[in-house]
């Protein structure tokens, strides 16, 4: 097998890896990877604003927005207008929203994490250096990209996933 074919199945490998597990999160909870990171970090802030939630999970306020809406609408999520300062609206979960990320499984980025940060730092800058140059390969540079292992835009994702759920 030649080296092209090495890397290509590589590539392959981590496409299908985020395909099956985004699959697996919608089977499992009827969510996507962006509305679980985004219940969990309403859950471990506790009280925050859209635009603090979306800084915490690295998306954009309106994405989070986006997301925030669909989550609303199936009753997993509240909005609330702060008291100290009425400009601000803060997220709160709901007790269904509770009982689903008892069950629901990590997103696959936090496994990712996990064991990216095990290895040395040499091994970590050798893999973005060359995760960067086939992102260069592959003309992607300038694609907009959230630190989110999923596959599809977070926006049709979502809608689908509204579309499949009663």
């Amino acid at each position: 097998m030649s080296r092209i074919e090495d890397v290509l199945i590589a590539l392959r490998r981590v496409i299908r890896a985020t395909d099956l597990h985004s699959k697996h999160l919608a089977k499992t909870t009827g969510l996507t990877a962006p509305q679980i990171m985004l219940l969990q970090a309403i859950r471990d802030k506790g009280r925050a604003s859209i635009g603090e939630l979306a800084n915490d999970i690295s998306l954009s306020q309106a994405t989070v927005t986006t997301i925030m809406d669909r989550l609303e609408k199936r009753g997993l999520v509240y909005r609330q207008r702060s008291q100290a300062d009425k400009r601000k609206v803060h997220a709160h979960l709901t007790e269904t929203a509770h009982e689903v990320l008892k069950t629901a499984p990590l997103p696959l980025q936090e496994h990712f994490t996990r064991e990216f940060q095990n290895l040395k730092e040499w091994e970590q800058s050798m893999i973005i250096a060359s995760l960067q140059r086939v992102a260069e390969m592959m003309d992607a540079e300038d694609i907009d990209a959230s630190p989110v292992l999923d596959v599809g835009t977070l926006d049709r994702m979502d809608t689908e996933l509204d579309q499949q759920t009663p």
